[in-house]
C-alpha cells in the first residue's frame, strides 16, 4: 500500500498561528492525564501554542491564572497518576449566559478557538452549547467594549472536539469511555481480595459498584469474577426474583461452593421503579437462607488509583486524534467526539452521541428496558447476553438434546485469561447440550489419553486464576497424530476448542493436514488467540497480553520512581514477546517510554547514537528519568546488555545507566479485567460456532466436516470478531519469526515517538473521518474486546 505523505500532510494541517486549550470537567476519571499529555504535546508537535484550563469550566469562566500555557516539560511524569492534575469542578456559572459570555472574552483574549473537553454527556453538551452561541457572543463582547471588531472577526469560529471521561462508560456511541477499564481494575482487585475471606468463613458478599443510570461496571465485573447474581438499571429483575436469586445461592452453596458474590450497580430499580439497595439484597438473604451475608460499598475507591495499561493507550490515541479533528476543521465542522470502535479511532458528531446517550435514559424511565439495552450499543448488550449464559444453569428438560463431545484444550506457553476462556465454553457447551471433554497438559496430554468430562460446576471460580489450571505444553500433534486419532476415536470427540498461541496455531494446521489420512479429524475446529505476546496471526488481540501490558506498565511506574529524587537516569527494561515488539511497542506508549527497540523495525548503531544524543539533550533541561524499552529479540548483536553499556557510556556526564529484565513476571498473576472478559467472550462465541458447524455438519449418524471453513481462528480484526480458515492465514503468516506479517499496532510507534519528542513522521491513512452514530451495527460487530 503506498504511505500517504506525511511533509504535505502536516504543512496542510500545520498548528502555526493556532491555539488550542484543554480541559477536564465532570467527574474524574483514570487516564484524563494521558488525554491532557497526548493533547499538549501533539498540540507543539503541530506549532500550535496549547493552554490548560484549570479547575474545568470554573476556571474559564473565572479566567486569570486559571488558562495557563502548557509546555512540554509541564506534562512530565502525569501519565501514571489518577485523576486529573488540571483540576475538575462542577460549574453552575457556565450555565448561564453571562458565565459563557465571560468564558467567551476570556478565551478570545488569548486567541484560544479550539477547545478539547474531556468529560461527560454533560460537559460535552454545554461545549455544543458554548459553540452554537459563540458568533453571539463575540457580537455582545464587541457591543460592551470587551474585544475590538477585528477581534470578532479573527476569532469568529469556535471549533470543539470532545474526549469522554468517564468511569461509568454510560457513553452511546464509543466501545469504552476513558477510566472505564481502570475502575474495573479497581472492582476486580477488591472482588478477588473479598472472595478469600469469603470463602474461608463461607460468607456472602454484596457489593455495590458505581453506575447510577448505567450498569456496565456491575455487568463486566459480574462477568469478570463470575458473580452469583447481577442487579442493573437497564434490566430490572421480573417480578419474584428474590425467590430465584436465593434459590440460585441455595444450588450454588449445595454443589460445594463455600461463598457468593453479589454484584449491585447503584441505580437498579425492580420493574416498579422502586430501588434496590445492597442493604435491601442483604437482609433478604440473611432473612431467606440465614447465610453470614455482608455488604461493601466501593464508592471513590473506584476513581482512584493509577490508570490501566488499556486507559493510557487509549486517552494516548483519542488525544492525538483530537488534536488531528481541530486541525481538520471548518467553520461547517459539527463539533465531535473521538470515540472507539472496536480496535479503531472514529469521530462521530457529539451531538448525536449525546442524543442516543438521552434515548437510553427515556427508554428506562418509560421501562422499556429491551430498547435501553440496545440502544447502550452491542458491546453492552453481548456482555447481558454472555453473562445470563454464563451465570444461569438450565435444568436438564431446558437443554437442547445433542449426542455430541467437544474437547477443550490449551497450547503453548501459560496466559492469564487462559482459565476464563475454558470456564466459558466448559458452559456455553453445557448450555448448548454437548458433553464436555478436559484435554490437560495440551496435546502431549492428548496423545497420552489425559482426558475426562467437565463439568459445570467443575469450573467454578476459575475466571480470577492465572496460567492454566488444564495445563499447557508447547508440545506440537505432527509425531504424535495416529495416538492422537485414537484417542479421538476412543471418546468420540466430535469437536475442538484450541486455546493458545502460536504452537496452537501450528498444531491446528497439523491436525487439518492430517484430515486426509485420518477421518476423526474431519471435526469442527477452532483456535482462540492467547499468549502475552499477540503474535497470532489472525488477531489484533490475544488473550493474556493485557495482562502483561499491565504488568509492564506497572513495573517500569516502580522503575521510574526507584529515581525520583536521585540523579538524572536513563532505565534500560527488556520485555517478552519472542520476535513480536508489541509488548515492547505499546508498554512503551503506556508508560511513557523515550524508545521501544524491537525486531520488525529494524536498528543500527546510528539510530542508537540518535536516542543517546535525543536523551542527552532532554536530560540537560528539567526531565529527569529516561525509560528505554527492548523487545528481547530485536537485534541479536544490540542486546539489552550492549544497549545498557553504550547508553551508559555515552551519558557519563550527563546521566547514568540502570537496566533490568521483566523476564516471567509478565506471564504470571492474575488476569485482568480485558482478558478475563475477552476471554470469556471470544471462547463464547467459538462454541456456538462448534454448535453451528456441528448441526450443519451431522450427516447419516455421524460429524464428517472437511471444509477449509470448518478448521478455522477467531480473532479480532479492527472493529469485528472475524472466524478465518486457518489455511488462509498461512500466506499472512511470517513462520521463521512466528509473526504476522503486517502488525496493525506499528502505526502506534509514531505516536510513541511524538509523545517523547522526536520529529517523525504519522501515519493518518486511518484518521477517523466523521462517521454517524450507528443504532445496529452489522451482526458481526459485537468485537468490543471488554
Amino acid at each position: 500500500m503506498a504511505q500517504p505523505d506525511h511533509k504535505k500532510f502536516f504543512e496542510n494541517l500545520s498548528g502555526a498561528g493556532k491555539a488550542i486549550a484543554v480541559l477536564t470537567s465532570g467527574g474524574d476519571a483514570q487516564g484524563m492525564n494521558a488525554a491532557v499529555r497526548a493533547v499538549v504535546r501533539m498540540g507543539i508537535y503541530v506549532g500550535a501554542k496549547v493552554y490548560f484550563i484549570h479547575e474545568g469550566y470554573q476556571g474559564m469562566v473565572d479566567g486569570g491564572d486559571n488558562i495557563e500555557e502548557a509546555t512540554w516539560e509541564s506534562v512530565s511524569s502525569m501519565l501514571q497518576v489518577g485523576g486529573t492534575v488540571i483540576g475538575s469542578a462542577r460549574c453552575k456559572e457556565f450555565r448561564t449566559h453571562e458565565g459563557r459570555l465571560k468564558a467567551a472574552r476570556n478565551l478570545v483574549q488569548r486567541g484560544v478557538t479550539n477547545l478539547c473537553v474531556i468529560g461527560g454527556d454533560g460537559s460535552l453538551t454545554g461545549a455544543n452549547l458554548f459553540r452554537e452561541e459563540w458568533s453571539g457572543l463575540l457580537e455582545e463582547l464587541v457591543q460592551q467594549g470587551d474585544i475590538d471588531a477585528e477581534a470578532a472577526e479573527k476569532y469568529y469560529a469556535l471549533h470543539i472536539v470532545g474526549m469522554v471521561g468517564s468511569i461509568d462508560n454510560d457513553f452511546c456511541g464509543t466501545d469504552m469511555t476513558i477510566g472505564t477499564d481502570s475502575a474495573l481494575h479497581r472492582i476486580i482487585e477488591v472482588v478477588d481480595a473479598i472472595m478469600t475471606t469469603a470463602q474461608s468463613h463461607q460468607r456472602t458478599f454484596v457489593l455495590e459498584v458505581m453506575g447510577r443510570h448505567c450498569g456496565y461496571l456491575a455487568l463486566v465485573s459480574a462477568l469478570a469474577c463470575g458473580a452469583d447474581w447481577v442487579l442493573i438499571p437497564e434490566m430490572p429483575p421480573e417480578d419474584g426474583w428474590e425467590d430465584q436469586m436465593c434459590q440460585k445461592l441455595s444450588e450454588t452453596r449445595s454443589r460445594g461452593s463455600r461463598l457468593n458474590i453479589i454484584i449491585v450497580a447503584e441505580g437498579s430499580l425492580d420493574r416498579h421503579g422502586k430501588a434496590i439497595t445492597s442493604s435491601y439484597v442483604k437482609d433478604l438473604v440473611v432473612q431467606c437462607l440465614g447465610f453470614d451475608t455482608r455488604v461493601t460499598i466501593l464508592g471513590h475507591v473506584q476513581r482512584g488509583g493509577t490508570p490501566s495499561a488499556f486507559d493510557r493507550i487509549l486517552a494516548s490515541r483519542m488525544g492525538v486524534e483530537a488534536v488531528l479533528a481541530l486541525l481538520e476543521t471548518t467553520a461547517n465542522t459539527p463539533a465531535c467526539v473521538v470515540s472507539l470502535s472496536g480496535n479503531q479511532s472514529v469521530r462521530l458528531p457529539l451531538m448525536e452521541c449525546v442524543q442516543m446517550t438521552q434515548e437510553v435514559q427515556k427508554a428506562m424511565d418509560e421501562k422499556k428496558f429491551e430498547e435501553a439495552v440496545k440502544l447502550r450499543g452491542r458491546s453492552f448488550e453481548n456482555n447481558l447476553r454472555t453473562y445470563k449464559l454464563l451465570a444461569h444453569r438450565k435444568t436438564e428438560s431446558e437443554l437442547p438434546h445433542s449426542s455430541f463431545n467437544v474437547a477443550v484444550l490449551n497450547v503453548g506457553a501459560p496466559a492469564a485469561g487462559m482459565n476464563a476462556a475454558v470456564r466459558s465454553a466448559v458452559r456455553v457447551g453445557i448450555s448448548e447440550g454437548h458433553t464436555m471433554f478436559a484435554v490437560n497438559d495440551g496435546f502431549e496430554g492428548f496423545y497420552n489419553g489425559q482426558i475426562k468430562e467437565i463439568k459445570w460446576g467443575d469450573v467454578g471460580g476459575w475466571t480470577g486464576q492465572g496460567g492454566s489450571l488444564l495445563g499447557t505444553k508447547r508440545t506440537l500433534p505432527a509425531k504424535h497424530i495416529e495416538k492422537i486419532a485414537e484417542q479421538m476415536r476412543k471418546h468420540n470427540i466430535n469437536a475442538l476448542l484450541i486455546i493458545g498461541g502460536f504452537e496452537a496455531y501450528l498444531g491446528l494446521m497439523d491436525l487439518l493436514t492430517a484430515r486426509g489420512k485420518y477421518d476423526e479429524f474431519c471435526v469442527p475446529m477452532v483456535m482462540v488467540p492467547a499468549t502475552v505476546s499477540n503474535n497470532v496471526p489472525g488477531s489484533d488481540f490475544s488473550i493474556g497480553a493485557d495482562t502483561a501490558l499491565n504488568a509492564i506498565t506497572n513495573t517500569c511506574d516502580r522503575i521510574k520512581q526507584s529515581a525520583s529524587g536521585t540523579k538524572r537516569r536513563v532505565f534500560i527494561i527488556e520485555t517478552m514477546g519472542g520476535y513480536c515488539g508489541y509488548l515492547a511497542s505499546v508498554g512503551g506508549l503506556a508508560s511513557g517510554a523515550d524508545a521501544a527497540y524491537i525486531y520488525e523495525e529494524p536498528f543500527d548503531i546510528r539510530d542508537l547514537q540518535a536516542n543517546v544524543e535525543h536523551l542527552t539533550e532532554k536530560m540537560k533541561t528539567s526531565i529527569q528519568r529516561g525509560l528505554v524499552l527492548r523487545n528481547e529479540n530485536s537485534n541479536e548483536n544490540y542486546t539489552t546488555d550492549f544497549i545498557y553499556q553504550l547508553y551508559t557510556e555515552e551519558g557519563k556526564g550527563v546521566f547514568d545507566c540502570r537496566k533490568n529484565v521483566l523476564g516471567h513476571m509478565q506471564q504470571g498473576g492474575a488476569p485482568s479485567p480485558f482478558d478475563r472478559n475477552f476471554g470469556t467472550k471470544i471462547s463464547a462465541k467459538a462454541m456456538q460456532w462448534i454448535s453451528k458447524k456441528l448441526k450443519e455438519t451431522y450427516r447419516q449418524g455421524r460429524v464428517f466436516a472437511n471444509t477449509e471453513d470448518s478448521c478455522c481462528l477467531l480473532g479480532m480484526r479492527r472493529r469485528a470478531l472475524i472466524f478465518q480458515p486457518v489455511m488462509q492465514l498461512k500466506d499472512e503468516t511470517d513462520f521463521v519469526h512466528r509473526i504476522p506479517k503486517e502488525q496493525w499496532w506499528l502505526k502506534l510507534r509514531p505516536l510513541m515517538k511524538i509523545l517523547a519528542k522526536y520529529k517523525t513522521s504519522y501515519d493518518v491513512s486511518d484518521s477517523g473521518q466523521l462517521e454517524h452514530v450507528v443504532r445496529n451495527r452489522p451482526k458481526e460487530s459485537d468485537a468490543s474486546a471488554i
